[in-house]
């Protein structure tokens, strides 16, 4: 955990709250495979006098934080400027559709007047083993629990942000966690010149693009597609190749005879 110089600052501004979420994006970035995931929920506790100056502008901030954390992200994955390990190119994503960020008074004495503590994550839920950024502005450690922080978003979490599904599984990187937060979704190993939304590091017999989920919005039940050519089995049943099967709530997903993916609905 770092933390910046003391800033002289006798009120805190929204330009100082988004510089300070910029920050913190950058200290809780998780590295994998193929990929690097970017935090991208985000609680901010200000002392109750400054998130009482600041409620009425709040929208107004939080939509101006998602444009510059998405701006910076695209800076990332610029030309020529993508993370590499040796030979491999890595793209910086978020894993949801968009950025979560929520307001917080602090109503236990933790947080200074002018100061701003965020905590952040890399989903609505907690990755396995991965214990997110805490950040100051001034000098001095984060004081608000994790606990504290998981009530507070658990209250305001909104319908919009939802969580469609969940696969857990585990591959070279360990064990994981994939939200589904899109209608469809490519899994696989993918590669420098093909973009899948869950990359599974792993041997090849694990296609680039191995299988394709689909959820019909109006009904929230999901299909699956194989597309490999070493096979995916649903429930211990081997799939047709480009045959689109229903899929039950809770199911499980073989991938080549290599990795077993638990999907669920989330209702």
């Amino acid at each position: 955990m770092a933390q910046s110089g003391t800033r002289n600052q006798p009120r805190i501004s929204g330009q100082i709250i988004i510089d300070e979420l910029i920050r913190n994006m950058e200290l809780g970035l998780l590295e994998m495979g193929y990929s690097i995931l970017v935090p991208c929920v985000f609680s901010i506790y200000l002392h109750p006098d400054d998130h009482a100056r600041l409620a009425g502008v709040q929208d107004l901030i939080k939509e101006d934080a998602k444009r510059a954390l998405a701006a910076k992200m695209a800076e990332w994955n610029g030309k020529g400027s993508l993370f590499r390990r040796g030979n491999t190119k890595k793209t910086y994503k978020i894993a949801q559709n968009d950025f979560w960020i929520e307001f917080f008074p602090d109503t236990e004495n933790a947080v200074p007047p002018a100061d701003v503590e965020i905590h952040s994550e890399l989903a609505d839920v907690e990755q396995p083993g991965y214990r997110g950024a805490k950040t100051t502005l001034m000098e001095r450690e984060p004081s608000v629990t994790q606990a504290r922080v998981s009530r507070d978003r658990q209250i305001t979490r909104r319908q919009a942000d939802r969580v469609f599904g969940e696969i857990r599984y585990k591959d070279d990187s360990g064990a994981q966690t994939y939200f589904i937060t899109q209608d469809e979704i490519s899994i696989g190993r993918g590669g420098e010149d093909l973009w899948v939304d869950l990359p599974l590091y792993t041997s090849d017999e694990v296609s680039r693009e191995h299988v394709r989920l689909r959820r019909n919005a109006e009904s929230g039940t999901f299909t699956i597609i194989d597309k490999s050519r070493n096979g995916t089995w649903l429930n211990g049943r081997r799939l047709k190749r480009d045959v689109e099967v229903p899929v039950p709530d809770q199911a499980e997903i073989g991938v080549a005879e290599t990795l077993k993916l638990a999907f669920e609905v989330r209702k």
